[in-house]
């Protein structure tokens, strides 16, 4: 009898394994996933949405909402890639309303205007990376994303290309997965732009502070910066500041800071050659004047 059910038990487990197999392969997993270039799966899109910054993960929601307003409208979402912390990820949600030339319906705005969403519209490209995978199951969508962003950020690396953002459009039985290979910008909703920004002005910042010390490298004889990087040197922000005030002064007849450094520097080689020769020697000091001269007139 124990036997029986033991027996009973391994069938069991077996025919679940299965079952669950079955799921799996059903749900995609072993779908072809054929990246390529080519035309826009889409043409010039109006589409509303709510902007989010958080983990992709947590972009379910968002996708529930705007389905929920517009059960028949295709759903999109715009991931914005940078390389940054999951609570600093950045994408846009919603729902398409109109595709090429058709117009949205004016009540479906409002809507979804009533609801937060903000609308936008991107231009239809002409070249663009793209595939898709088959929606069967409720899995197939966690499954799709697993599966086929790997292969489009090896297809991106391997050929080098300029591709970004990634589009993911959800009709009822595929998801669409597009990157723009042209025109990326138009592709950014404000918020979006906004906190790129924002974010590039950190680095910046970030890089000014940290290179301080390393790129301010000086000449220990005539204190002349050396340095090559502008983007760090105070003596460029000093001179941008001062370009102003040098072409006031031009028009009412007076130096500019370029003439008056000219001077300086011409007197200051006439002192240490005067020293020079007075001692005997017959080496005369030669500073970097033309690193010098390009750092004062802000010269990129």
């Amino acid at each position: 009898m124990l036997e029986w059910m033991n027996l009973c038990v391994a069938i069991s487990l077996f025919v679940n394994l299965l079952l669950l197999a079955g799921y799996f392969l059903y749900s995609g997993l072993l779908s072809d996933i054929i990246v390529f270039t080519g035309s826009p799966p889409i043409k010039r899109v109006t589409f509303v949405y709510k902007f989010k910054e958080g983990s992709y993960k947590e972009c379910a929601k968002q996708f529930q909402e705007a389905n929920s307003i517009g059960p028949n409208l295709s759903c999109i979402g715009i991931f914005y890639p940078r390389k940054v912390p999951g609570p600093q990820c950045r994408c846009a949600i919603g729902s398409i309303v109109s595709e090429g030339e058709n117009k949205a319906d004016k009540k479906l705005l409002k809507r979804y205007e009533t609801f937060g969403f903000k609308v936008f519209v991107f231009p239809e490209v002409s070249h663009v990376l793209t595939t898709s995978f088959p929606i069967r199951t409720s899995f197939s969508i966690r499954l799709g994303v697993k599966r086929v962003y790997p292969r489009l950020t090896s297809y991106i690396k391997d050929r080098k290309l300029c591709a970004y953002p990634f589009l993911e459009i959800y009709s009822e039985d595929l998801i669409q997965f597009m990157v723009p290979l042209a025109r990326q910008e138009n592709f950014y909703v404000p918020e979006a732009h906004l906190a790129e920004m924002l974010a590039w002005e950190q680095e910046e910042c970030d890089s000014e502070i940290s290179g301080a010390d390393s790129n301010s490298e000086y000449s220990s004889r005539s204190g002349i910066l050396l340095s090559d990087s502008r983007k760090t040197s105070p003596a460029v922000s000093s001179a941008r500041s001062e370009s102003v005030q040098d072409r006031e002064n031009a028009n009412r007849g007076g130096e500019t800071s370029r003439e008056r450094s000219l001077k300086e520097v011409d007197l200051e080689r006439n002192e240490q050659e005067g020293e020079q020769f007075k001692k005997g020697s017959s080496q005369v000091s030669l500073d970097p004047v033309p690193q010098f001269l390009g750092v004062v007139s802000g010269e990129e």
